[in-house]
């Protein structure tokens, strides 16, 4: 696995899923690096994240997306 250690995880650009509600419980947002994907719940912004290598989101989405 590689994971994209030059990046700060404060410089990561965060997109809300278009699946996500406006202020409802459901909210997911996503920010990609060269290396990796990273996903948080929009309404803990400091709180934890998944970190993905690259290739390992794309099978995600892929498999998801059938």
């Amino acid at each position: 696995m590689s994971y994209d250690v030059s990046i700060r995880l404060d410089d990561l650009v965060w997109v809300k899923s278009s699946y996500s509600t406006p202020d409802g419980p459901d909210c997911v947002e996503v920010a990609a690096s060269v290396a990796s994907v990273h996903v948080r719940d929009s309404k803990r912004k400091t709180g934890p994240q998944l970190a993905l290598p690259s290739a390992s989101w794309r099978a995600f989405v892929e498999y998801v997306g059938r």
